[in-house]
């Protein structure tokens, strides 16, 4: 396995409620993508915006957007990764799919719902903590609100790289920025947190700040505000084991189990 992971985060305004558009628009972002990428990342609900209208428009695990995210996958020969709603079940979820290029999926459902906006009142929160494996890294997925709560968070020396994928509004935008710091440097991992431009229907404007992390919590890389744009990165797995080696943190970390 290679010691490095190339990302791609896509930055972008979302068409409310109209996932083919967003599909359409995703694809047309990513003509000019790097090829030696191995991990595209879409923001929260990237099909339809922030939406609580689940019964309209979530869709099953074999739906349009979930195949067009495998044939992606298959396309570019990469992982291709974002949050929608899915119904499943009779119950309805807000999840973080990984497509991988050989038909895999993978998902982890957002544990923590955001009551404020009445999420809770339409999704299932998610119980189980995933942790995806991508080449040599281990990938904790989240989902926007996830952030802010560390002990979900916590690394079991079990992660080298925090996902959060989002639609984080722009008056805590100080927020969004120190929370991203903050957990990568109490987990000494990686930290890369996507999130939207533009309004939604809402009349909520997001303003970006996708960016990379490292694990002293010094921005690597982030996105101009309020534009569409697609930044990559190269996480390497030898600095991250070097840095770990030198300041021996999470060994003494509190041992516990979520229940």
């Amino acid at each position: 396995m290679t010691n490095n992971l190339y990302i791609a985060l896509v930055q972008c305004e979302l068409a409310w409620e109209q996932p083919a558009k967003n599909r359409e628009h995703l694809a047309d972002l990513l003509k000019n993508l790097p090829d030696k990428m191995d991990l595209v990342v879409f923001t929260e609900m990237f099909a339809t915006g922030f939406s609580m209208h689940v019964e309209k428009c979530a869709e099953t695990m074999e739906g349009e957007t979930i195949q067009w995210m495998k044939q992606l996958a298959a396309e570019k020969q990469l992982v291709v990764a974002g949050s929608l709603m899915i119904r499943e079940h009779g119950k309805f979820y807000n999840r973080f799919v990984f497509a991988f290029p050989e038909g895999k999926l993978e998902y982890y459902d957002k544990r923590h719902l955001f009551s404020m906006g009445e999420e809770h009142l339409h999704f299932t929160a998610g119980q189980t903590r995933k942790v995806i494996q991508i080449k040599s890294f281990r990938i904790l997925p989240q989902v926007c609100y996830d952030l802010r709560f560390p002990v979900f968070s916590r690394n079991r020396q079990d992660y080298d790289l925090l996902i959060n994928t989002a639609n984080w509004p722009a008056p805590r935008r100080e927020v969004w920025q120190t929370l991203l710091k903050a957990r990568a440097i109490e987990n000494q991992a990686y930290v890369a947190g996507i999130n939207r431009v533009g309004k939604d229907a809402n009349g909520i404007n997001y303003i970006g700040d996708t960016c990379f992390v490292d694990p002293k919590g010094k921005v690597m890389l982030a996105a101009e505000g309020k534009k569409e744009q697609v930044i990559t990165a190269k996480l390497s797995m030898e600095s991250l084991e070097k840095f770990r080696n030198n300041f021996r943190v999470l060994p003494d970390a509190d041992d516990f189990q979520l229940k």
